[in-house]
């Protein structure tokens, strides 16, 4: 059985033939959004240098690229998406805030433009309105290679849709999350600061300082934002679909570990409101140990998964 999801039903726009983006992206945002593409690569290719000439790189600098993965990439797998766009549990309001945190520190936009661009991919699925299916490029090789790109990093860069608003009425009515969202700017920049901070502390120099910004910081983000980016293309591409849905959703196993789960994508899309991706005991899902755990402190309630998995 593929489980329905409640989304925003299609008005007589939705229904015509074209659903190309109407709003123009601003100036400056295009431009940022650049940098956030650019700026990590620079910094990883430096990261890189550093530890192939000179040898900088130690356990500390390990731990805050682990750390401040696991906790950016949370705020957004288990955060972000099951929590926030397809309400697969329920926590408290403190709780929420903070996981909304993490979530802008892995600079991928603000919770409700991420949640928005979401939902609307869930509604038109690899269809005409997808903001970044690979499928809608034309055929052939050539039509494949534009839609991959476009629905890896492409998209991020055309105009946006004039109706996203419509898509979280729900989150625009907590103040908190509004806040949350709003803070986006500070997120992002104590995603930077915090393991500079920790990398400065904990070897009491600048350059300890620098390599934790760009191992923990720089590094991290540049990853997972490219992991993620692959579950709109690769996973949309390559892979296995054990349901069977109006889309070309793909599981992925690469994908499963390195995004904390989001790769078992087929499972997802037949099941987008379930809590668990992963739904077979080898199907590695980080999200959902997360999420588990919060429920063993009763920090997470009404847990949504699919009717078979249950009991």
């Amino acid at each position: 059985m593929v489980e329905t999801e409640v989304l925003p039903a299609p008005g007589p726009a939705a229904e015509a033939p074209s659903q190309k983006p109407t709003v123009e992206l601003p100036f400056y945002v295009f431009w940022i959004r650049v940098l956030l593409v650019v700026g990590p690569l620079i910094g990883v290719l430096t990261a890189i240098g550093m530890m192939w000439y000179w040898g900088l790189f130690g356990w500390v600098e390990l731990a805050l690229f682990v750390s401040m993965y696991l906790l950016t990439s949370l705020g957004i797998t288990a955060g972000y998406h099951r929590l926030f766009t397809h309400r697969s549990f329920e926590t408290y309001s403190w709780m929420k805030f903070i996981i909304a945190a993490f979530g802008g520190m892995a600079a991928q936009g603000t919770l409700f433009e991420w949640v928005a661009a979401h939902r609307r991919h869930h509604q038109y699925s690899d269809q005409e309105g997808d903001p970044h299916s690979p499928h809608l490029a034309g055929a052939g090789v050539w039509g494949a290679i534009k839609g991959l790109w476009h629905a890896h990093l492409g998209w991020f860069y055309v105009n946006e849709y004039d109706d996203l608003p419509k898509y979280i009425a729900y989150l625009r009515r907590s103040p908190s999350l509004s806040v949350a969202s709003a803070l986006f700017p500070l997120w992002v920049a104590l995603g930077f600061v915090i393991p500079a901070v920790i990398g400065g502390l904990a070897t009491m120099t600048w350059l300890g300082a620098f390599l934790g910004f760009l191992w923990g910081g720089v590094m991290r983000m540049f990853l997972f934002h490219h992991v993620t980016w692959g579950i709109n293309s690769v996973c949309h591409f390559w892979g296995t679909q054990p349901h069977k849905c109006d889309d070309q959703s793909r599981n992925n196993f690469l994908f499963g570990v390195l995004a904390m789960g989001e790769g078992w994508h087929n499972n997802h899309h037949a099941f987008p409101t379930s809590a668990r991706h992963g739904l077979r005991w080898w199907q590695i899902d980080g999200s959902w140990y997360f999420i588990q755990l919060l429920t063993l402190f009763r920090l997470a309630w009404n847990v949504k998964l699919p009717a078979s998995e249950s009991h």
